[in-house]
């Protein structure tokens, strides 16, 4: 199975769920889309398959810092649209395991996912 990392270097929580992919040995590929970016068709097809409100970070800095007016009201298409201008809105890590996605981190969940 061919396992993909989406998301952004320095991110601690990226940090965490790569060490917890190499500790197991679990060989992956890294995709930063803050450097690399980031196609629409695909954070197209990670909303369809889990939600854009679990793609987008709403959490996050970036988003907080937006105007109100860009935060309110938020829609599928606002959503995408914004973390194309900002890809440090995307939620980290979308792990990719070829036949679906997880988005975030969660020990047990990636354990339940890939053994």
């Amino acid at each position: 199975m061919g396992v993909t990392i989406h998301g952004i270097r320095n991110c601690d929580t990226m940090k965490k769920a790569r060490a917890w992919l190499d500790g197991r040995g679990i060989a992956h590929d890294f995709h930063d889309y803050k450097t690399q970016g980031i196609a629409e068709a695909m954070l197209r097809s990670w909303a369809q398959e889990l939600g854009w409100r679990n793609v987008i970070n709403q959490a996050g800095t970036t988003f907080r810092r937006l105007p109100e007016v860009d935060r309110e009201g938020l829609t599928e298409d606002r959503a995408i649209a914004l973390m194309l201008a900002n890809p440090s809105m995307i939620r980290r890590p979308i792990l990719d395991l070829g036949t679906r996605r997880l988005a975030g981190f969660s020990p047990a969940t990636y354990e339940a996912a890939l053994f």
